[in-house]
């Protein structure tokens, strides 16, 4: 007999998340933690749904230190445990379960290229079919097949199984038969003659519960499967031998007459032969619905029970049913309908554990007010790109801390123009930015404490009377970044490390510069401003070109607006290929023409004439991108750096932090 609690569906029919066996509480993480697992996915592609996909398959490790293995890692699970059960158990049960997966395989396929309606029943019928394989062999016998293909392969499968099950009994059999002593016979013999009295006893009324303890005790190693009652002994015997009628009327007639000969060695003892007639015809007289002459797969019996495998079977089952759904699973949400008790019996606690984290994912992002719902799509909302770009910059900084360059911090005062709300007494050396009410009133009390207030007498003033407006510090800064999205930039992988970039850049003026501005520019055949909102979802075009012409004379118009220092970051890896011409067309061209290199000089004299400064950090240069760049800093007395994607974090912040520090540091040491 088959435990039925292993027969349940790896699917449960709402949220629930399974016990766990002392292994502790639920993995615990937050938001922050999901966001960081999503990281390069989602700055390299831009699509959050993609990138949750890619969460599930790789698994994150959370703030706290704990793992939360990913669906590829499960599946690497399922398939250990079904290599150990195939090796432990029978090799017929294995090949019985992958077959029968072929069959749904090969009909689920023709049924998917069907739009009709009977197709979509047929292939739900499919989803809801049994988990044991005794069940789904049965199922299928009734169904209609759409594909002649699984038709036929099931066809085979039955006429192959219902061969291999006589031929391993029959084999199991003549084995046994060889091994077993006088003695051993000796004991089923009185075995099967305790057993036939107990149901003999049972069925003229009497109580026979204390004499089946008993019988349990001396003959309980001839019965596997530990039954409680007589009645479930009963009901263990009857199937296998209602199932042992049934492999008999699937014989062949060679296959018979090797069985007639076992069974006349077996039976020799006249004695032995008797009592297994009469628990045959007692268990008929007790259980006479039993289809004890059916064919092979009737649902009452299991015939698998034969093969002293059937709960490894039915655990190869629901390995596949569970290997398949994770393998279909195209988000977070579908992983809901698990029953993470079965699949906790199936692999372990820390298995499920996983699973009830990773169904969780996109909970823990929406509960964070990290992503939201737009029209059914998941987006970042604005406090998840702040987010996001937080964690990038802590994460240059982290390693420019490593690297001791150091993190620069801007002190919260300084030589600004807009007032805070406090005031602090003179010292020598500061702004005269007096307070004049403050002073006043410090004379006034002044004067009133040593008496020398009378009448009309002009208030006098003393160097401590002077109190100085508190000011905050204003770089008054606006920044331009513009993009390379060319082609290029991904093939030479180095579109992440420039998105990376840019959004840690967005994040540290956020934080740290809130009165500077900041402006994103994506650039490659022509040129387009980018939201900060919209940073996230930014990917490279598939497009040839880099038009840094128009990119400068776009990042030249957004800075129109703006006074104070003015600065455009260009970051790129090649050198200008196109230009937008008179007619406002686009022009191309591999390897630049003098044009080109022209028109985008034009632009470079424009932003110098409106005191722009064009900073360029340069990937991969070659000696034409390099000569231009060195021409453009020349004229505009930019900056230039040449990085790699590991360093440009490096380059790009320590420059921006060093030009807002006390000293105006115009230059990064070492590195320019």
């Amino acid at each position: 007999m088959t435990d039925p609690a292993n027969h349940r569906r790896i699917y449960a029919s709402s949220w629930r998340y399974g016990r766990f066996d002392g292994s502790g509480e639920p993995l615990k993480f937050d938001g922050d933690d999901v966001l960081a697992g999503l990281g390069d996915d989602l700055l390299y592609h831009g699509d959050l749904a993609a990138a949750l996909r890619q969460l599930l398959k790789d698994g994150f490790d959370s703030a706290a230190g704990e793992r939360v293995a990913g669906i590829d890692e499960i599946m690497r699970k399922i398939a250990e445990r079904k290599r150990t059960l195939g090796e432990q158990g029978s090799d017929l049960g294995a090949r019985i379960a992958h077959a029968v997966d072929e069959v749904l395989d090969l009909e689920r396929s023709e049924l998917s290229q069907r739009n009709d309606e009977a197709s979509m029943m047929a292939s739900l019928s499919l989803e809801l079919l049994p988990e044991d394989l005794l069940g789904r062999i049965e199922a299928l016998r009734e169904h209609s097949f759409a594909s002649a293909a699984a038709e036929r392969r099931f066809s085979e499968l039955m006429d192959q199984l219902r061969h291999d099950l006589v031929q391993q009994q029959l084999d199991n059999a003549a084995s046994q038969l060889a091994t077993a002593t006088p003695e051993e016979q000796a004991h089923l013999r009185d075995g099967l003659d305790a057993l036939n009295r107990l149901i003999e006893q049972r069925a003229q009324g009497e109580d026979v519960s204390e004499g089946f303890a008993e019988f349990k005790e001396q003959f309980g190693d001839l019965f596997p499967g530990d039954p409680e009652t007589l009645d479930e002994l009963m009901a263990q015997l009857a199937q296998r031998m209602s199932a042992a009628s049934s492999m008999m009327a699937s014989m062949t007639p060679e296959q018979r007459a090797q069985f007639g000969a076992l069974s006349d060695q077996l039976l020799s003892d006249v004695d032995l032969a008797w009592q297994m007639s009469r628990l045959g015809e007692n268990l008929r007289d007790a259980m006479p619905d039993l289809p004890w002459e059916s064919s092979l797969g009737s649902t009452s019996g299991d015939p698998f029970s034969i093969l002293g495998d059937a709960q490894g079977l039915a655990e190869l089952a629901s390995l596949s049913e569970l290997e398949r759904m994770l393998s279909s699973a195209a988000g977070p949400d579908q992983l809901r309908e698990l029953d993470l008790d079965r699949v906790q019996e199936l692999l372990g606690p820390e298995a499920s554990r996983s699973l009830e984290a990773l169904a969780r994912l996109t909970a823990q992002l929406e509960e964070a007010g990290l992503v939201g719902r737009r029209e059914g799509r998941l987006e970042l909302t604005p406090q998840g790109v702040r987010h996001l770009g937080s964690q990038a910059l802590s994460a240059l900084f982290a390693r420019l801390r490593r690297d001791r360059v150091g993190n620069h911090a801007v002190s919260s005062t300084g030589d600004g123009h807009d007032l805070a709300d406090e005031t602090r007494a003179f010292q020598f050396g500061d702004p005269f930015r007096i307070n004049l009410q403050q002073t006043l009133r410090n004379a006034t009390v002044r004067q009133a404490q040593d008496g020398s207030v009378s009448g009309t007498v002009p208030i006098s003033l003393t160097l401590d009377d002077f109190e100085l407006d508190q000011t905050e510090h204003l770089s008054n800064a606006a920044t331009v970044l513009a993009i390379d999205l060319s082609l290029s930039m991904p093939m030479e992988d180095n579109f992440l490390a420039a998105k990376k970039v840019a959004i840690a850049l967005q994040s540290l003026i956020a934080s740290r510069y809130p009165r500077d501005h900041l402006g994103l520019i994506g650039f490659s055949a022509t040129a387009r401003e980018i939201g900060l909102n919209d940073l996230p979802q930014v990917s490279w075009d598939f497009a040839y070109g880099t038009n840094l012409q128009h990119a400068l004379q776009l990042g030249r118009k957004m800075l129109s607006t703006h006074s104070g220092t003015k600065q455009i970051i260009v970051i790129t890896d090649g050198e200008p290929t196109a230009h937008i011409e008179d007619d406002g067309g686009v022009f191309f061209n591999y390897p630049a023409v003098p044009e080109t290199i022209e028109r985008t000089m034009r632009e470079v004299l424009r932003c110098t004439k409106e005191h722009i400064v064009i900073n360029t950090f340069v990937l991969n240069s070659t000696g034409a991108l390099r000569s231009f760049v060195d021409r453009m800093t020349q004229m505009n007395r930019g900056r230039a750096f040449y990085a790699t994607p590991d360093t440009l974090g490096d380059y790009v912040l320590v420059d921006f932090v060093a030009n807002h520090s006390a000293k105006g540091v115009r230059k990064l040491r070492g590195r320019s």
